[in-house]
């Protein structure tokens, strides 16, 4: 066929324009990606906001309270939208403007630091103290279940209760019971870690706790180890000391401020009653207080029973034996031993537990303890 063909040179034409289309539509690609490369260059290369929170608001300038505690009168920016108190906001970090609102993102942000649940524990799961859950199942389980009595009555029921004991007694069963029995939310903090982790923020974790637990009611707060920021008050000196009194007045704060037949009940626990601040103890507040002791030789054989049911267990085992060499265990030591006594015939590779393997476990837990207050003595004497 002639080169000068007129239908070849038509299809050539086509060749080359489909070409340049298919160029065309690549090299259009390629600047849509150059162009979001730049504005993702250009947004990394933008100075962070940082996060604070709102303390008053005006028409177009809010005091705001930045994350080291300062607070500061700055500018909106007009295309903020209207502020209140307690919001979260986003702003320049050079001249503090507020940029735009987030919300009240740090409320619920307490979840990640407490533990928070329907707890399965039941009455029948705690033995030896029957006389500390009939006063609980008075001062927190009545008054939820039947609120309507205390009002027909006229008495107001209090708000919480304190208890106090030797470590490993049962104390923090006995919350959880009666949150399973009240079928409350279970919010649990550890005053001691609420110290540590949250300087600065400790009073503010606070506020959020009481508030998400009125969400969530019926509700039970429990503070194990209470007395780490509700010690008698001294001097305040560092800033240490400083924050955990500000964390301490808040908590007193919240409960001053609960309705007295609300359906949040706050538990606290402690080891060392002795040196609590008389202050969370004072009518209104904790002031109903149940001794949580070691148990006695009926406990601990109720005890040693409910952690023993589900065993396999040789029938010549002495109970009775067993006990009296347990003197002066907790209830949380005799839930090891029944543990350690079935490690022991798991070695063996036996299914069935002895009398010897509960006595050699008395023995290593009573060398573990002595173990433990030696390392405390040796730190701290």
């Amino acid at each position: 066929m002639d080169e000068t063909d007129p239908k070849k040179i038509n299809n050539i034409i086509y060749g080359y324009t489909a070409n340049i289309n298919e160029l065309e539509e690549e090299n259009r690609v390629l600047r849509e990606t150059v162009n979001q490369l730049k504005n993702e260059i250009e947004r990394i290369k933008s100075p962070p906001l940082m996060i604070c929170d709102v303390r008053e608001a005006f028409d177009n300038r809010a005091v705001i309270k930045i994350p080291n505690g300062n607070q500061f009168l700055v500018e909106v920016s007009s295309e903020c939208e209207k502020l209140e108190p307690g919001d979260s906001v986003l702003v320049e970090q050079k001249n503090l403007t507020v940029v735009k609102k987030a919300g009240k993102l740090k409320r619920f942000n307490v979840e990640k630091f407490v533990i928070i649940g329907k707890p399965d524990v039941t009455w029948k799961d705690i033995g030896g103290l029957e006389e500390q859950m009939r006063e609980i199942k008075e001062i927190i389980e009545l008054p939820l279940k039947e609120p309507e009595l205390f009002r027909s009555v006229g008495i107001v029921p209090p708000k919480g209760l304190l208890l106090h004991g030797p470590p490993g007694t049962g104390k923090t069963l006995l919350a959880k019971a009666v949150a399973n029995s009240t079928d409350s939310t279970f919010i649990e903090i550890v005053g001691s870690e609420l110290v540590q982790k949250f300087i600065g923020e400790g009073a503010k974790l606070v506020k959020d706790i009481f508030a998400m637990a009125k969400e969530k009611a019926p509700a039970i707060i429990f503070i194990d180890e209470l007395d780490a920021i509700a010690a008698r008050r001294i001097e305040i000196g560092t800033s240490g000391e400083r924050e955990v009194q500000r964390t301490f007045m808040q908590l007193l704060a919240e409960i001053d401020g609960f309705d007295n037949l609300g359906d949040v009940k706050v538990i606290g626990a402690t080891n060392r009653k002795d040196i609590l601040d008389p202050a969370v103890i004072r009518p209104g507040r904790l002031e109903r207080q149940v001794h949580v002791p070691l148990p006695d030789m009926k406990g601990k054989e109720a005890i040693f029973r409910i952690h023993t049911k589900a065993m396999s267990i040789e029938k010549d085992i002495n109970v009775t034996g067993l006990l009296n060499i347990m003197e002066g265990f907790s209830g949380a030591e005799i839930h090891a031993v029944a543990t350690e006594a079935g490690y022991f015939a798991i070695r063996d590779k036996r299914k069935r537990i002895r009398h010897n393997d509960f006595s050699n476990a008395v023995n290593k837990v009573k060398k573990m303890e002595q173990e433990d207050s030696e390392i405390q003595l040796s730190m701290f004497g």
